[in-house]
């Protein structure tokens, strides 16, 4: 397994494509299963004799059969992220982020692969825990069909652990941003799509009042947790947040942003949007004591990275 490959799916977005750099910078070879729905191939170092490519959709249970086999471990990243899309297709969102999961989950039964890394999310609370910080065992409250199939993956990678050896590592996911988040679609996460037309001097909608809080971690700080967990030795049982155990409103992140680019154009506050929680904020104590976590980005360090200034 020395020369095997880590097969990451979604490999080609946002959070997978900095991954796939970190682990070719350590010299790890990299299988990418990616449909590029929302993932680009200029976000892959297609050049690298040591990186994969495969095009397909998780949902397809053959291919995801072909591109576990002879992997070292897997990171699960593929899914549709947009909440407001699982709301309005239900179904088709199911094919990615339920059906994906258990496809995978199948495939490393078959192809004896242990090791996974998935990415849930803080989605998985719903309501619950508002205005305090979140733990893992914060009772879960899925609102939306993404959240759902979130929590559904998370308890079908433990029935693999329990019947069939897998190693989960489950990171449920709350607010990352960085580069390469791509701020065209209006779901996209909202420090891309602010900090996108404020460089172009675009107005910027905020769906709310602005004082709506979340706890913002910079992608190349979670990477960093990722390499780290694909690496350790044995796995303890139990999703982990990873977040800092921060709020920031939003309004709060437009006044950091501004210190960035010098001066915002015309900012509207609009209706907030179905199924969108008030407050997320993580209880991060299992994250940092099972991991060596980084001195952590600032807002203004990772907004100034985001756009380019750094």
């Amino acid at each position: 397994m020395a020369n095997a490959p880590i097969l990451i799916t979604g490999g080609a977005g946002f959070i997978g494509s900095h991954l796939c750099d970190a682990l070719l910078a350590k010299g790890y070879a990299v299988r990418v299963l990616d449909d590029l729905s929302t993932g680009k191939p200029d976000n892959l170092q297609l050049s690298n004799p040591h990186l994969e490519l495969i095009e397909g959709d998780v949902a397809d249970a053959q291919l995801v059969q072909r591109a576990v086999a002879g992997c070292r471990a897997v990171v699960h990243l593929a899914a549709v992220a947009s909440v407001q899309a699982s709301v309005e297709d239900p179904v088709k969102t199911h094919q990615s982020n339920f059906i994906g999961t258990l496809n995978v989950a199948e495939a490393m039964r078959v192809h004896g692969v242990r090791r996974v890394l998935f990415a849930s999310s803080a989605a998985v609370y719903g309501n619950n825990g508002e205005g305090e910080s979140i733990a893992e065992e914060t009772s879960k409250a899925p609102l939306t069909p993404y959240a759902v199939d979130k929590l559904a993956s998370e308890q079908y990678l433990d029935f693999y652990r329990r019947q069939h050896g897998l190693e989960p590592v489950v990171f449920r996911f709350f607010n990352i941003f960085g580069p390469r988040q791509d701020p065209s679609s209006p779901y996209s996460g909202v420090i891309s799509i602010f900090s996108e037309r404020a460089a172009q001097g675009l107005p910027i909608t905020v769906f709310g009042d602005g004082e709506q809080t979340r706890d913002f971690l910079y992608v190349g700080d979670l990477v960093q947790v990722m390499v780290q967990a694909l690496e350790l030795a044995q796995v303890e049982v139990g999703a982990v947040n990873v977040g800092l155990n921060q709020a920031t409103s939003l309004n709060q992140m437009l006044k950091a942003l501004e210190q960035v680019v010098g001066s915002l154009p015309a900012v509207h506050y609009a209706q907030a949007r179905s199924g969108d929680i008030r407050h997320s904020r993580a209880d991060n104590q299992r994250l940092l004591a099972r991991f060596d976590f980084p001195q952590p980005t600032s807002m203004v360090e990772g907004l100034a990275k985001l756009l380019g200034k750094a």
